[in-house]
């Protein structure tokens, strides 16, 4: 007979990695749009802390949103 744990687990650890690595690309993106530090995104990789991050991405003040509150240069028309 055959031994595939090796392998199988060789893909389990490959699809892990890949399922992290497509979990964290997007948020990196939004972290760094929303003006917060890109380096919180890995914390999506830590259990309850993930519910946490994605609650406080919701709800805090975006620092870029509070830089593009400027008044109009010629207001509104």
């Amino acid at each position: 007979m055959h031994d595939y744990g090796l392998f199988s687990g060789l893909v389990g650890s490959v699809m892990g990695l890949l399922g992290i690595v497509i979990a964290i690309v997007p948020f990196w993106k939004i972290f760094s749009k929303a003006g917060f530090s890109p380096w919180y995104s890995l914390l999506l990789i830590i259990p309850i802390v993930n519910i946490i991050i994605l609650f406080f991405l919701a709800f805090a003040d975006w620092p870029a949103l509070k830089q593009q509150k400027q008044p109009y240069e010629f207001g509104p028309q």
